[in-house]
């Protein structure tokens, strides 16, 4: 039973990514209510590593390919602060009480759904495209990723403010995500390496192909059917699992 319930999060949890290009944590955190969060957090980092890799190949043209598509307005300067905010957010994941963490990512997720929802059409930012903007964002959600899995919430909050095509939005943060992915990964391991025992490569190796025909799923319909309806209902579960985590935190 319990691999069918991991598998339809995780399934939903690719999908979503390969239309949108993140939230594949944000769906995947109802794994939350399965698993104990220092086994979750890092299953969903590696599962988003993989799931960014092929929906990143398979929309390589939209991808950065120069300097100047890279730095100052793309995915370089949020990757390098990035970088500097993971080890706080991994210390967070092997420190705070589990509770904690689920309530932090219920919170995230439920704040950020309504935000999704409810902002304005024409609320935008002006004069923050920069590399010092870029780069406090990054920090911001290497932090975050370390502990919830979920490094993409700042950054693609920072991107829909700049009212960046749904390409531009997306040649920004997916190679955000994958980068942090890894380094949270990495970090985690050879920090606490008792995190990744066998249970977590058994989950690893059955969820895998999982996730990634939920990615093509995704990808396919990314260029096929209208992404704001979509996205909508998503944002609608999105808000409901962050309640529910808020709900199972408050009440274990």
């Amino acid at each position: 039973m319990l691999y069918f319930e991991l598998a339809l999060i995780l399934f939903m949890a690719g999908l979503m990514s390969g239309l949108t290009g993140f939230a594949f944590s944000a769906i995947g955190a109802l794994t939350l209510f399965l698993l104990p969060p220092i086994t979750a957090v890092p299953l969903l980092q590696a599962l988003s590593a993989c799931n960014q890799m092929l929906s990143l190949g398979k929309l390589r043209k939209e991808m950065p390919k120069t300097w100047r598509e890279w730095w100052p307005g793309g995915p370089g300067p949020a990757i390098l602060g990035g970088l500097t905010g993971v080890e706080a957010g991994v210390w967070l994941l092997n420190n705070l009480p589990g509770p904690r963490i689920v309530m932090a990512l219920g919170a995230l997720i439920t704040i950020y759904s309504i935000y999704s929802l409810f902002k304005p059409t024409g609320l935008k930012i002006h004069g923050f495209g920069g590399a010092p903007s870029g780069f406090v964002v990054g920090a911001l959600g290497g932090a975050i990723g370390g502990f919830t899995a979920f490094p993409g919430l700042t950054v693609v909050v920072w991107t829909g403010l700049r009212n960046l095509s749904k390409a531009q939005s997306r040649a920004i943060v997916q190679p955000f995500i994958l980068t942090l992915q890894i380094l949270s990964l990495v970090t985690n391991g050879m920090q606490h390496p008792k995190n990744f025992g066998m249970p977590f490569w058994i989950l690893l190796t059955l969820m895998i192909p999982v996730v990634l025909p939920g990615t093509l799923t995704g990808v396919w319909l990314y260029h096929r059917v209208s992404e704001l309806d979509f996205k909508r209902a998503c944002f609608i579960l999105l808000g409901i699992a962050g309640v529910g985590l808020l709900i199972k935190a408050l009440f274990t």
